[in-house]
């Protein structure tokens, strides 16, 4: 019974800090396409102004609201899904739709919150335990916003690629000096797999096949997995099922050859799986194929 509540408890959690990553994946945007509009880059002039509240003025801090009418959002507008659901998804001030995104990142971030306490591989024990299971909650806040970025407008954000690296970096560090359950060689081929494969495809195609950031994010996620035959799995993984979302598209003709999907997504549902349920699925395959 201690356990259920617990997980739920970790639900509940898991709501609030997808509500957080929700609003800052906005701001993220809000923040990137200013910064290139500055930087004299080709920007959306449309969305930028759309989302020039979200920057917030000199010397005052930003607060949410509404996107289409611009209202200040109240307390009460903030609670993870019940306030969506409240108002059937529409903003409460100007009765527009608001959709799908913040709930599902919200659901999304819960969901992986419970299932990391239920599957966590370590004991929960210690100051180290608890610290690295801090370190991996933190890190999936980073991870759905990068997959929520990713997906909505098909980039991965240095600020986000790179704080999940540094992330992935103390997880390691913290394992490697305290735990000793981390394999330097099998660390470096993970990362090798993961990362040192995409670098070498994105600068062979001058990024066109890869890009930057998923050579980045690879990074933190070999460093995360710090297993090269999980890393394999991993990359195995996502695109296997890129390949099952990309054929139905490319058949039915609703893709084109040369359409670019957004790989971070696929990259992180991979090694989720593989973190947790790598040994299971390499025990399955080997019974297959023995069969």
């Amino acid at each position: 019974m201690d356990a259920i509540i617990t997980a739920i408890l970790f639900g509940v959690f898991g709501l609030i800090m997808g509500s957080f990553a929700g609003a800052q994946v906005w701001r993220l945007r809000a923040r990137q396409l200013y910064e290139d509009k500055e930087a004299h880059e080709p920007y959306d002039k449309v969305e930028l102004k759309r989302l020039k509240p979200l920057l917030g003025k000199k010397g005052k801090r930003d607060r949410s609201c509404c996107l289409q009418c611009r209202h200040a959002l109240a307390w009460y507008d903030l609670i993870p899904i019940a306030s969506w659901l409240s108002t059937g998804g529409k903003c409460r001030y100007c009765r527009k739709s608001i959709g799908w995104f913040e709930p599902v990142i919200e659901l999304m971030t819960a969901a992986l919150f419970v299932v990391s306490y239920v599957w966590w591989p370590f004991p929960l024990t210690g100051a180290v335990g608890w610290m690295s299971f801090v370190l991996w909650l933190v890190s999936l806040v980073l991870l759905v916003m990068l997959a929520a970025y990713d997906l909505k407008w098909q980039l991965l954000p240095n600020r986000l690629t790179w704080a999940y690296v540094a992330l992935a970096l103390i997880f390691v560090v913290l394992r490697f000096v305290f735990v000793h359950d981390i394999d330097i060689w099998s660390l470096a081929g993970a990362v090798a797999i993961m990362s040192g494969l995409y670098f070498v495809l994105s600068v062979l195609s001058h990024g066109a096949w890869i890009g930057e950031g998923d050579v980045k994010l690879g990074l933190g996620l070999g460093l995360m997995l710090a297993s090269w035959e999980k890393a394999f799995l991993a990359l195995f993984l996502a695109n296997f099922i890129g390949c099952i979302i990309v054929l139905p598209g490319l058949i039915g003709k609703k893709l084109k050859p040369g359409s670019e999907i957004p790989f971070g997504p696929l990259f992180i549902l991979g090694m989720l799986i593989s973190y947790f349920a790598a040994n299971p699925i390499v025990t399955w395959l080997f019974a297959v194929t023995t069969f």
